[in-house]
């Protein structure tokens, strides 16, 4: 029986990752930037937000919601710009996960992420559940994500991830053709080439499990000390092994909340003090990996 997915990637031999300066662990921290781009009838939509917040469980109404709303709010007024002085004070790169409506709102975040020297990919036109959508509909929110965010940043996005994806996103990326990497996988522990679509496409997996969103799941961690030391353990496993590449997911409204951000802080030390991690943005990544292991 033959079948479309890769159940056997790298195996038990993956190639040497040769990060730079003999690191043994990639890590790379993302910035989700979602607020304002979520479900709500503002935006057209059948019914308010139900995910990723600090409402576990919320349901979604056929009106506006307005405790999600400022829930969400708090992320690109205040959490967004508590991570951006964490990360800035110790000079640490960041990719952001921008999509595309959010950043039309706050263009004051989007100057301080281009400031700082941060890769903004493209998190998508918005923030919704693309599951369902039609392929036609999503084809044409990925050319809306691209111009949007080119007219914002004045560069194309290099870097995808929808996040909340179709069984079609993968193929329509390729389609494209203009991303040097696609992050819509959970795969890997090292980036992957994909040629399921036609020409190669160079995958830089994501993670779910390092991961913010984890503090707002009904089976994720309950404060910031239960986060860092996961992120520390993951970090740790990882060295151990080396060769491998560590993604870390936040959000403005998650880990820009003040309990957790100084968890998230913390860890940020250790890696450096590690002295065995290069620190450093997806697109840099991406690039390292298509040079030492081109398609």
């Amino acid at each position: 029986m033959t079948s479309p997915r890769d159940l056997v990637g790298y195996g038990a031999t993956p190639p040497e990752a040769r990060w730079p300066g003999g690191a043994k662990v990639a890590v790379q921290f993302v910035i989700n930037y979602e607020e304002g781009a979520e479900n709500s009838v503002l935006n057209g939509d059948k019914g308010s937000e139900a995910f990723l917040s600090d409402m576990v469980g919320a349901a979604s109404h056929p009106a506006r919601a307005m405790a999600m709303e400022s829930l969400y709010e708090y992320g690109s007024r205040a959490g967004f710009w508590r991570l951006h002085r964490l990360f800035t004070a110790r000079r640490v790169p960041v990719t952001v996960f921008g999509v595309a409506m959010a950043m039309t709102a706050n263009p004051a975040a989007v100057e301080a992420m281009l400031a700082a020297g941060w890769e903004i990919a493209s998190h998508g036109y918005r923030w919704i559940d693309y599951q369902y959508v039609p392929e036609e509909v999503e084809r044409e929110h990925i050319a809306k994500a691209i111009a949007l965010h080119t007219e914002l940043t004045g560069a194309r996005p290099l870097g995808w991830y929808q996040g909340r994806t179709s069984p079609n996103t993968a193929r329509l990326v390729v389609e494209e053709g203009g991303f040097l990497y696609d992050a819509d996988s959970y795969a890997d522990d090292l980036p992957y080439w994909d040629r399921r679509h036609g020409g190669p496409q160079l995958i830089v997996p994501y993670s779910l499990d390092a991961n913010d969103m984890k503090i707002v799941s009904l089976n994720g961690f309950t404060e910031g000390e239960q986060f860092f030391r996961y992120l520390r353990d993951t970090f740790e496993q990882l060295r151990e092994e080396g060769g491998r590449m560590m993604s870390v997911g936040l959000h403005g409204r998650v880990a820009g909340r003040p309990g957790r951000a100084r968890a998230v802080a913390r860890f940020v030390d250790h890696v450096i003090a590690s002295g065995d991690a290069w620190i450093a943005r997806r697109v840099d990544i991406a690039r390292h990996w298509a040079a030492e292991h081109p398609a």
